[in-house]
């Protein structure tokens, strides 16, 4: 996403878009946001006379308005980000362009190292509580029908729930923004269920939520289960399913089929055997 940042300038005697430069990147890092170098900024100033010129910087007031040039120049330590000139007089020879290069990157460099960065050296790892997060996350574009619902109800559901704002592309690429990271995470959590597609071959740990004569229905996902026949619940014969599981057990299945109905058969006894094989117990 972009982020604004506003400064207030209180009074201004000098280059208040370059003092913005400066504060905004020292706010940006205290925000959290991971930006890639810090950024600072200043101005230099022009006095020319014939071919005869001056240049310095920092300008002032009166030196801005007596000056012929105000060439304000952002950047990091090795590199520049912004370029911005007020020229007052026909035109720059090249040596007075590449002298005012050379003093601010000279004066970046002062800037950066000895007031900017041990006021904080790198942006802070989380970012803070009143910055906006955002997630990003891809499903498969048959499933956006699914995620936005009848009338977008299921969407406008999920925006209510968690206080997000939820943009879908049509590739599939979802992006959810809120203040509240946890928030985000919900929303994330909440459309992956809906998503859900059990993969064959794959393994997953779910809670048993029906049992029938002939098998058990284990949930794999919020509304998505599928059934552990009878014979696949253990190696040995086994005459109720209860003697091996009840509703609410917790257990590891393996996906062995998914039919032409979308309906799917679950694996107790594979889910084992291929976890004592790479060393895990139940």
């Amino acid at each position: 996403y972009a982020i604004r940042v506003v400064s207030e300038v209180l009074s201004s005697n000098g280059s208040t878009s370059q003092g913005s430069v400066c504060g905004s990147t020292l706010a940006l890092m205290d925000a959290g946001v991971p930006i890639k170098a810090p950024v600072a900024g200043i101005s230099c100033g022009l006095i020319q006379d014939g071919d005869n010129f001056t240049t310095f910087i920092d300008i002032q007031g009166v030196e801005d308005f007596h000056g012929e040039m105000d060439f304000k120049v952002a950047g990091t330590k090795t590199g520049i980000t912004a370029i911005q000139m007020d020229l007052k007089n026909d035109g720059l020879k090249h040596e007075i362009i590449k002298n005012a290069l050379e003093i601010t990157h000279e004066a970046r460099i002062q800037i950066l190292d000895e007031i900017m960065l041990p006021c904080i050296r790198e942006p802070r790892k989380e970012l803070a509580k009143t910055a906006p997060k955002m997630i990003k996350m891809t499903i498969n574009p048959d499933k956006i029908r699914e995620v936005i619902g009848s009338g977008g109800k299921v969407i406008q559901k999920i925006c209510a729930d968690t206080g997000c704002k939820i943009d879908i592309e049509d590739s599939g690429n979802i992006y959810i923004a809120c203040e509240d990271i946890e928030a985000c995470r919900a929303a994330r959590t909440t459309i992956e269920n809906i998503v859900f597609e059990p993969v064959v071959g794959q393994l997953y740990y779910g809670k048993v939520v029906r049992i029938i004569p002939i098998g058990a229905f284990v949930e794999l996902a919020p509304g998505k289960d599928g059934m552990v026949h009878i014979k696949d619940l253990e190696f040995k014969r086994t005459e109720k399913v209860e003697d091996v599981l009840n509703i609410g057990d917790m257990t590891w299945v393996k996906v062995s089929e998914v039919d032409d109905r979308g309906r799917v058969n679950l694996s107790r006894k594979d889910a084992i055997k291929e976890r004592e094989a790479m060393g895990l117990k139940d």
